[in-house]
């Protein structure tokens, strides 16, 4: 039992999980990282980051057995010949959709921080305080002053290229030189400018990419960057958090380990470790700490803590509030615009830019009213058609290769994400009707968009062919395709923190208030969730937690 005793236990590998380990180890704590999933070792298993789509006998794209036995993930683009076992198993890890929810996971050391989208924005006090302006949910327990150092603190080490802009709604990071947009995006964002007296701004999106040399690090603008970047240009748990934790000598890497049920002293009123079964043998075994972090990802955290019921808190722990496993949200995408634009004809670009532009949000701000709360934001771009561009007058011969090997027309699009509430029904449970794999009860998800984001939804597609109209886009069209959530790949809520114990699973420091020495630092602990993308939220609250965990730990409280 010696060997199974740990200061601190991390229960997830993925950009949170990864961020405790760091700081965890680095201020001296013997830490191990429990991952359900295989191991994915930076560079080395990174199979798929050299090879082009006419290496594989499909091109890269899905086939109907995979269609046949992936359900779920076939639902948007993550079903692909590529990287299709970084995606869980929708045969082996089978959830219940009470609702349809389109729930896309990656069991394997690292998680989703292999296959994020990088887009990394602030928040600012408009949307810390919105919850309390307007009666919905539970208040934020801090604001923007709490966390705007521990922005700053993550964004250093992670890298986030971005443009300063002044913004109130949205502030600025700690900047490495921003990617450039393309010539139409430049115009396309002046036009706007301009047409909405500055109302409206387009501008180069913020993402967690090393423009320049960043630790050994560098973008090398392959757009490569969901099958593993050789060159570590994103910010991944392996090219960033992992390397410096194990630098320490204190962390073990534990994969192929299901985290069970976090086990509790009653008497103590603190968890003692985990119950782990091993996902290759079976077998099940404990592990000890003075501290627990989990950071499985929003749903398999609300797993965890339901599954950790006692006599005490029949309904998992941190359940004494009636807030457990409620509260889900994601932002909810689908609704789109674009068009094409004339005149560049003699224009194009260099490199394949990991980034697209971005329109933050304007609705329900600076005076304006509209019939729901809340608001939404863009993300899109501007570029020339490649050599797939269709040729209607040639399918053959020398004149079809001559047409391919020049550029299309000019295109513009974007795409809409929009805020969904916190709803007290939109909530996980644990469905003991059905197992999986390991023969555990699996979660069922009961969560929908109401009607909010309906009413959103149709600024949301609306304000899109406006605005491209205004800058001269040509031929704009747009939908709104298949409202259902999960498909943002940002599920928060769960287990939100806030000010009092009754109507919150977590206090302001990410601490369970039934166990103060477990933390919950993935997007569980989201108590709103603004329209951004999150993890850049997730890693500046999770360096703070770790700071405070460590300095109460020192101080005997936990």
């Amino acid at each position: 039992m010696a060997d199974n005793v740990y200061d601190a236990i991390v229960i997830g590998s993925g950009i949170s999980g990864g961020w405790a380990a760091k700081e965890l180890t680095e201020k001296g704590l013997k830490t191990i990282m429990l991952e359900r999933g295989m191991d994915i070792v930076h560079v080395k298993d990174y199979t798929e980051a050299n090879k082009e789509a006419w290496d594989y006998p499909h091109r890269g794209e899905r086939t109907q057995e995979m269609i046949k036995n992936y359900p779920n993930l076939k639902r948007d683009y993550p079903l692909n010949e590529r990287n299709l076992s970084w995606w869980a198993s929708d045969k082996d890890s089978p959830y219940t959709e009470i609702k349809r929810f389109d729930w896309f996971r990656g069991y394997h050391v690292g998680g989703r921080s292999l296959l994020w989208g990088r887009q990394t924005y602030r928040w600012s006090d408009l949307y810390f305080e919105e919850n309390a302006k307007q009666g919905i949910g539970t208040d934020w327990p801090v604001r923007y002053k709490d966390i705007e150092p521990w922005y700053s603190y993550v964004e250093k080490f992670a890298g986030i290229s971005g443009s300063k802009e002044g913004l109130a709604e949205l502030p600025d990071s700690e900047f490495l030189p921003p990617m450039d947009m393309t010539c139409v995006e430049k115009d396309v964002a002046a036009r706007i400018k301009e047409h909405y007296k500055g109302a409206r701004k387009m501008i180069i999106g913020r993402c967690a990419h090393a423009t320049v040399p960043l630790n050994g690090r560098q973008c090398m603008y392959r757009d490569k960057c969901w099958y593993g970047c050789p060159f570590g240009g994103y910010f991944s748990t392996q090219s960033a958090t992992l390397p410096a934790a194990l630098k320490t000598g204190k962390l073990t890497v534990r994969p192929w380990s299901i985290v069970t049920k976090i086990l509790y002293d009653k008497d103590k009123k603190r968890a003692t470790g985990v119950e782990v079964l091993d996902a290759q043998t079976n077998q099940t075994i404990e592990y000890k700490a003075k501290i627990v972090f989990v950071n499985a990802s929003t749903l398999n955290s609300a797993w965890v803590l339901l599954n950790s019921a006692t006599d005490i808190w029949p309904g998992g722990l941190g359940s004494s509030s009636d807030q457990l496993g409620h509260n889900l949200m994601d932002h909810h995408l689908g609704v789109w615009a674009g068009g094409t634009i004339d005149g560049y004809e003699d224009k194009y670009y260099a490199g394949r830019r990991a980034n697209g532009v971005y329109i933050p949000r304007f609705r329900n701000f600076f005076g304006d009213k509209r019939d729901y709360i809340r608001g939404f934001g863009y993300q899109g771009g501007g570029g020339r058609e490649g050599w797939g561009h269709e040729v209607a007058e040639y399918s053959i011969g020398k004149e079809f290769k001559e047409a391919i090997a020049e550029p299309g027309g000019w295109n513009f699009g974007m795409g809409g994400f929009g805020e969904t509430l916190p709803y007290h029904d939109n909530k996980v449970t644990l469905d003991k009707t059905k197992k999986d794999k390991w023969g555990l009860n699996i979660l069922a998800i009961d969560a929908e968009l109401k009607e909010n984001e309906l009413k959103m939804r149709k600024d949301m597609l609306n304000d899109a062919k406006e605005m491209l109209e205004a800058a001269g886009v040509k031929n704009v069209q747009g939908g709104d395709s298949e409202p259902y959530l999960g498909r943002g790949i940002h599920e928060m809520g769960t287990a939100r923190m806030g000010k009092d114990p009754k109507s919150s699973v977590l206090n302001k420091f990410n601490q369970v208030w039934d166990a103060p020495n477990v933390f919950v630092t993935d997007g569980s602990f989201m108590a709103s969730a603004a329209c951004q993308n999150p993890s850049l939220t997730y890693m500046a609250f999770t360096a703070r937690a770790a700071d405070h965990a460590v300095s109460e730990l020192k101080k005997g409280n936990l």
